[in-house]
């Protein structure tokens, strides 16, 4: 009992933390869920998915070869969302919460495998899909992650793995103040780093 209170004592005075008990979880909860398929039935692999609290049942989700699909009805239906404007591999897909109309798609899948699809750059839409612009950036090919301001839909980031083969200048993170019209890259290691997260 003396050694368990000068651990105790110690743990307090260095501020160390303490141990949890253990809890134990009650499984029988969770026995009558079952997992469902949301589609679409065809595709394909998927890295990219994005949502906004303001449409709970509105998310987008970018394939890799099949562009961009979409559903508002939580994934009991999709639809093609970016046909006549772009297709390809989708790595990033960021909804603004400000104004969940104004979606960016940053192409490109970003999990390096044998064979994996670049793409060309990012896209923006400004009225929930109807019609796309394409926004630049091509020579990242491999974009993992777009990140907008909360309040701000036209400040937005990019992280650009580059070309995944070689040695590639425009790896990095890119930075827009004006909702993708211009680029300006904010961080650069070398041209091996790439960056693939925010």
């Amino acid at each position: 009992m003396k050694i368990a209170l000068h651990w105790l004592t110690a743990a307090l005075v260095l501020g160390a933390p303490l141990p949890l008990p253990a809890q134990s979880i009650d499984t029988t909860v969770y026995s009558s869920l079952r997992w469902r398929n949301t589609g679409p039935l065809r595709g394909g692999r998927s890295v990219a998915a994005a949502g906004s609290q303001a449409r709970p049942n509105e998310y987008w989700m970018g394939t890799t070869g099949g562009g961009v699909f979409k559903t508002t009805d939580g994934g009991v239906n999709w639809t093609p969302a970016s046909d006549r404007y772009f297709g390809g591999t989708i790595g990033a897909i960021a909804v603004a919460e400000s104004n969940p109309d104004i979606v960016y798609v940053g192409g490109g899948e970003f999990p390096i495998r044998g064979n994996t699809s670049h793409g060309d750059g990012v896209y923006k839409t400004t009225d929930a899909g109807r019609t796309w612009q394409y926004m630049g950036l091509v020579e990242t090919r491999h974009i993992g992650k777009i990140r907008v301001h909360p309040r701000n839909p036209d400040l937005v980031y990019v992280a650009a793995l580059g070309q995944v083969f070689g040695a590639s200048p425009e790896r990095g993170i890119y930075k827009s103040t004006d909702g993708g019209r211009s680029w300006r890259r904010v961080l650069f290691r070398n041209d091996s780093t790439g960056a693939i997260d925010l």
